[in-house]
């Protein structure tokens, strides 16, 4: 079973291969295939996808990993 949390943002042309969660606030770029859970706030993009920024709330700026 795929979950997606609140505020999720997916690109186009995106595929999830479940079993798999996406946390709140992440956002999965368009052409990515997603194999494996997504933290909250975190950016993730390419084939297969990985993280490339995670959002800090203390500072409200996107910081590259």
């Amino acid at each position: 079973m795929v979950e997606i949390g609140d505020h999720v943002w997916i690109g186009d042309n995106a595929v999830i291969v479940g079993p798999i969660t996406i946390g709140r606030g992440s956002i999965v770029g368009a052409n990515s295939v997603v194999r494996a859970d997504v933290p909250e706030f975190t950016m993730v993009g390419g084939i297969p996808a990985r993280a490339l920024k995670r959002f800090e709330q203390a500072t409200g700026q996107w910081e590259k990993l």
